[in-house]
């Protein structure tokens, strides 16, 4: 009688167990995808940042001095 109970619910483990392995591979294809259009982004954008930083840190500079 016992094994009759346990086997459905042997079944429900395994195939949650493959869900589950999916699911992490579906994640991690997402992670790498985001990573490089990242990567693309800030080689694309990188230059232009700095200068907008840069810019930014010497109007902070000068309204700080003229305090």
């Amino acid at each position: 009688m016992r094994f009759y109970i346990a086997r459905p619910f042997a079944a429900h483990r395994h195939r949650a167990s493959c869900r589950r392995g999916q699911t992490l591979v579906e994640y991690a294809l997402v992670l790498v995808i985001l990573t490089i259009v990242m990567i693309a982004c800030m080689s694309l954008l990188g230059s232009r940042i700095v200068v907008i930083f840069s810019d930014i840190t010497a109007i902070l500079d000068t309204a700080q001095c003229s305090h």
